[in-house]
C-alpha cells in the first residue's frame, strides 16, 4: 500500500499495474468497503494501471472527524482529489456511495478526467429505514441482510459470503452508519448536466440495493452515458461477474477514453 498526506490525514491506496500504458484508473469503493472490492479488476492492470483507494476510516486510511451527510461526502471527495492528483488519474470508477463521491468530485470540484464508470450507483442513494435503524441497534442484522440473495450477491457461494461478512465486521458499525446516512442524504437529481464526461453505468440485473432503473436515471441526466446490465449479478457485480464486468469496462475505455 502507498499513502498520500492531505487535510491533516493519511489516505492509503493500492496500485495494480502489470506494465500497462493505458489511461490510469482510480477506483472508489462504497459503504463499508475497502480497496479490496476492486481486487478482481486487478486483471485490467495489463492494459490500464488501476489504483484503488481506502476512503477515510476504511481499511488502512486514517479517519476524519465529519458528521454524516454532506460533510462526510465532502471529506471523501477530498480523498479522491488527493489520490487523483498523486497518481495522475485519467478515469474514475465509483461503486455505490463511491459513485456519489465521484459524481460530487466531478460536479462540484470540477476534477478533470476523461471518463467515468459508475457501478451500483444512482443519482440518489436512499437507504431503507430498517437499515438506518438496525445499523445503530443491531449491526449483525445488517450484515445478514446484506448477504441475503440479490443484495450484495445474487448467488455467491458460502465462502464468498463469509469473507464479505468478515469485511463488513472489520469496518464496523460506526463507519458503516456514517456511510449509510451519507448515502441516504445524497441526491444529485437535476444537477448532473454539468458532469460532461463519457460515462458507463453498469449494474447487476438482480441488484435490489441500487436497481437497474437507478442507472437508467443516471443515463437520462448525464450528457454522455451508456448503460450495461450484467446477467446473474447483484450489487457487487465487479466481484460476482468479474470477467463480464472487466470486458464491459475494457470495451468502454478503449472506445471512449483516449490513450
Amino acid at each position: 500500500m502507498q499513502t498520500v498526506s492531505h487535510h491533516g490525514r493519511e489516505t492509503a491506496y493500492r496500485r495494480f499495474d502489470r506494465g500497462a500504458d493505458g489511461p490510469t484508473i482510480l477506483a472508489v469503493h462504497g459503504s463499508g468497503g475497502t480497496y479490496r472490492v476492486w481486487s478482481a479488476q486487478s486483471k485490467l492492470g495489463t492494459a490500464y494501471p488501476l489504483v484503488a483507494l481506502d476512503l477515510s476510516g476504511h481499511g488502512e486510511s486514517e479517519d476524519v472527524a465529519a458528521e454524516p451527510g454532506y460533510e462526510t461526502l465532502s471529506a471523501y471527495v477530498d480523498v479522491v482529489d488527493a489520490v487523483a492528483e498523486a497518481v495522475d488519474a485519467d478515469a474514475l470508477f465509483g461503486h455505490s456511495l463511491g459513485g456519489a463521491v465521484v459524481l460530487t468530485a466531478l460536479g462540484e470540484r470540477e476534477l478533470e478526467v476523461d471518463g467515468m464508470v459508475l457501478a451500483g450507483t444512482g443519482p440518489r442513494l436512499p437507504v431503507l429505514d430498517d437499515l438506518l435503524r438496525w445499523v445503530s441497534e443491531d449491526f449483525e442484522r445488517v450484515v445478514e441482510f446484506f448477504h441475503e440473495p440479490d443484495h450484495l450477491f445474487h448467488d455467491a457461494d458460502a465462502d464468498t459470503r463469509e469473507v464479505s461478512k468478515a469485511a463488513l465486521r472489520t469496518t464496523g458499525q460506526t463507519i458503516l452508519e456514517r456511510d449509510f446516512r451519507t448515502a441516504h442524504a445524497f441526491d444529485s437529481r437535476g444537477e448532473l448536466g454539468a458532469v460532461d464526461v463519457p460515462t458507463l453505468a453498469i449494474v447487476g440485473e438482480y441488484d435490489r440495493l441500487t436497481p437497474p432503473y437507478f442507472h437508467e436515471e443516471l443515463c437520462s441526466e448525464l450528457p454522455d452515458c451508456e448503460l450495461t446490465v450484467l446477467d446473474d449479478a447483484a450489487h457487487l457485480a465487479m466481484l460476482e461477474r468479474a470477467d463480464a464486468f472487466n470486458d464491459s469496462v475494457s470495451d468502454f475505455l478503449e472506445r471512449r477514453v483516449p490513450v
